[in-house]
């Protein structure tokens, strides 16, 4: 009994670290790539359906490090207003996984001239698991505890505003609304205050036209989750005929990240950033490596929407 105690101890313990006080939302230093990540009212914007594979490696040389993967693809209706997509994700660090789905729409408003207004609502189902085969103790625990893989499943939803002109972005995302408690097998491993909850994204960027060759893209993305402090990633890049990007973060309490990406014949796009931590984890680690693909499918109705910006 004593074993059995201490081993859901252990466990209590992990859960807290990984997700009682700190961010549960998978993070990208590319967020401006893939924003319908953080804000779905994007779907549906443009007249085309686009595709995006994001792959995170982050703390190389780390043990347990987390990786995450998402797939995700949107665009408009046929005819009306409004816009559907999905994506999925994964988000492994060591024993424990984060693993979950979304479908989303979005309803767009037409405002005076190029401008448009989406509302948007996103729901799907959250996996929060822990594999105790990937659990090494040093003392002798109850090797039938070690070995089971424990998870909760739990059903969540997002809400988004986002605003497009033909130069500038903006958008404010509520993700993760019914801050539902994570309850393993049972109630035994579950503690009140381990629960998902609720996140703010304030996502925002401006496209200055230096000539027909050179365009300058400031843009940010704030975070928000209680008792987390807030955290603020200020991005610039370089863009070169729409198609070339090169580009510096500044993510507060973390990291600096820089990135190149490419765009070939308007369809197919490349990105990569490096992140170097400014915070201790910097004698730990050799950095976070992170990789983007996207495709863009060939327009599906008549627009007469023009941006600057993606």
């Amino acid at each position: 009994m004593k074993k059995r105690f201490s081993y859901i101890v252990f466990l209590i313990l992990i859960l807290w670290s990984v997700l009682g006080q700190s961010q549960q939302i998978q993070q990208y230093s590319q967020y401006y790539l893939n924003k319908f990540l953080f804000n779905t009212g994007i779907a549906g914007i443009y007249p085309y359906y686009q595709a995006r594979v994001n792959n995170r490696y982050q703390w190389i040389g780390m043990t347990d490090a987390p990786k995450t993967f998402t797939l995700s693809l949107y665009g408009p209706d046929r005819k009306r207003e409004m816009g559907y997509g999905g994506y999925v994700f994964s988000d492994v660090t060591g024993p424990t996984s984060r693993t979950g789905f979304y479908g989303a729409y979005s309803y767009l408003l037409k405002l005076r001239g190029n401008d448009r207004l989406a509302l948007s609502l996103s729901a799907g189902f959250l996996q929060y698991k822990i594999d105790g085969s990937k659990i090494t103790l040093h003392d002798d625990y109850d090797p039938s505890l070690g070995n089971q893989v424990y998870s909760s499943y739990l059903p969540d939803a997002n809400f988004s505003v986002y605003y497009k002109t033909t130069d500038y972005f903006a958008g404010i995302s509520f993700m993760q609304l019914f801050n539902n408690v994570i309850k393993f097998d049972g109630d035994i491993f579950s503690v009140q205050d381990n629960r998902v909850r609720t996140h703010f994204f304030i996502i925002g960027g401006y496209n200055f036209e230096i000539n027909n060759d050179w365009d300058i893209v400031p843009s940010t993305v704030i975070k928000e989750m209680w008792p987390t402090p807030i955290q603020l990633d200020l991005t610039i890049r370089g863009v070169y005929k729409k198609m070339l990007w090169a580009g510096f973060t500044y993510r507060t309490l973390d990291a600096v990240a820089f990135m190149i990406g490419y765009e070939y014949d308007k369809q197919i796009m490349f990105g990569y950033s490096y992140d170097y931590s400014i915070t201790n984890l910097k004698n730990y680690n050799s950095g976070t490596h992170e990789l983007m693909i996207g495709y863009k499918f060939s327009k599906i109705k008549r627009t007469s929407f023009h941006s600057k910006i993606d």
